[in-house]
C-alpha cells in the first residue's frame, strides 16, 4: 500500500461511495470508450484500490491531466493481495471518504480483482456504483452473433492440452444441450494453441468467434464454423488479448 498526503474534498465526505472505474482495453484514446462523467468522479476521489499502482497512475493522469497524483492514496488490490489487508482498505469508506477501484484493463471485478472489496463494502452498508466503460466479455458477446440470452464466461481453461481439450468438449456439449454461448480466455502467448485445440475438438458445424484487440488498433472480430475455419487462413493471435466464444 502506498500512502501520501490526502486532499480534502468535502463534497464526498459523509456519503461514501465505492466507484468501480473501467479503464481502456489498450492504448485506446480515453474519449473513445469512457464517458466524461467518469472524469468528473475521478477528479473528486483521493483513494484508489488498484491492481497495479504504476499503470493506475498513468491512467488517472491520462484521464484527468490536472490531477495531483502525489496527493492520492493507493491500495494495491491484485490476485495476490491478502484478504486481511483488504479488510483495512475499507477504512476510508467507513470514515465517509469515497474510493475508486481500478483494474489493469476493462471493468473491475469482471475477470479482474475487485469483487472482494465490493463484497466487503456491501457488508458494511456502503454504496457501490459501477461506472460505464468497455468490457471485453460483453463486447465480444455483442459482436459474435451468438445467443446473449443464455451465456457463460468460463475464465481460463486448463493449460495442459489433454485437460483443455476435455474442457472444450464439455463446453461444446453445453452449447447444444442448453443453447448456451460459452466464452473463455487464454494467456496471450497460448492463444494459437487454444485455436488449434478448438478446431481439432469441436464439431464441423460448431461456430467459433474470435474477438481480439477489442476497441484497439487492428481489432479482429470473426465468426465462422469449424469447417469454415479449417478452409481459411488461421488468424494471427500470438501475444494479443483475445476472447474465444463457441456456439451451436
Amino acid at each position: 500500500m502506498e500512502k501520501t498526503e490526502k486532499r480534502e474534498k468535502t463534497e464526498i465526505k459523509g456519503n461514501a461511495t465505492l466507484y468501480l472505474i473501467p479503464v481502456t482495453l489498450g492504448e485506446t484514446p480515453i474519449e473513445k470508450v469512457l464517458p466524461s462523467y467518469n472524469k468528473s468522479i475521478i477528479s473528486r476521489l483521493t483513494h484508489f484500490a488498484v491492481e497495479n499502482i504504476r499503470s493506475a497512475r498513468r491512467f488517472l493522469k491520462k484521464t484527468y491531466p490536472e490531477i495531483d497524483i502525489d496527493s492520492l492514496t493507493f491500495y494495491e488490490l491484485s490476485e495476490h493481495t491478502d484478504e486481511k489487508d483488504i479488510a483495512d482498505y475499507i477504512a476510508p469508506l467507513k470514515k465517509g471518504e469515497s474510493m475508486g477501484i481500478i483494474s489493469e484493463a476493462g471493468c473491475p471485478a469482471i475477470a479482474d480483482p475487485g469483487s472482494s472489496l465490493v463484497r466487503l463494502a456491501h457488508k458494511n452498508g456502503i454504496n457501490v456504483v459501477p461506472l460505464s466503460g468497455p468490457s471485453s466479455i460483453i463486447m465480444a458477446l455483442m459482436s459474435s452473433g451468438f445467443s446473449g440470452q443464455n451465456f457463460a464466461f468460463n475464465g481460463y481453461l486448463p493449460a495442459k492440452q489433454q485437460e483443455r481439450e476435455a474442457k472444450i468438449r464439455q463446453l461444446e456439449s453445453r452449447c447444444y444441450k442448453e443453447n448456451q454461448t460459452q466464452l473463455f480466455i487464454e494467456a496471450p502467448y497460448r492463444n494459437e494453441q487454444m485455436f488449434e485445440s478448438l478446431i481439432k475438438i469441436c464439431r464441423p458445424e460448431t461456430s467459433i468467434c474470435i474477438a481480439a484487440n477489442l476497441t484497439c488498433e487492428n481489432e479482429l472480430i470473426l465468426t465462422k464454423t469449424v469447417a469454415q475455419w479449417k478452409k481459411n487462413e488461421k488468424p494471427t493471435l500470438h501475444k494479443i488479448p483475445a476472447l474465444f466464444l463457441i456456439s451451436k
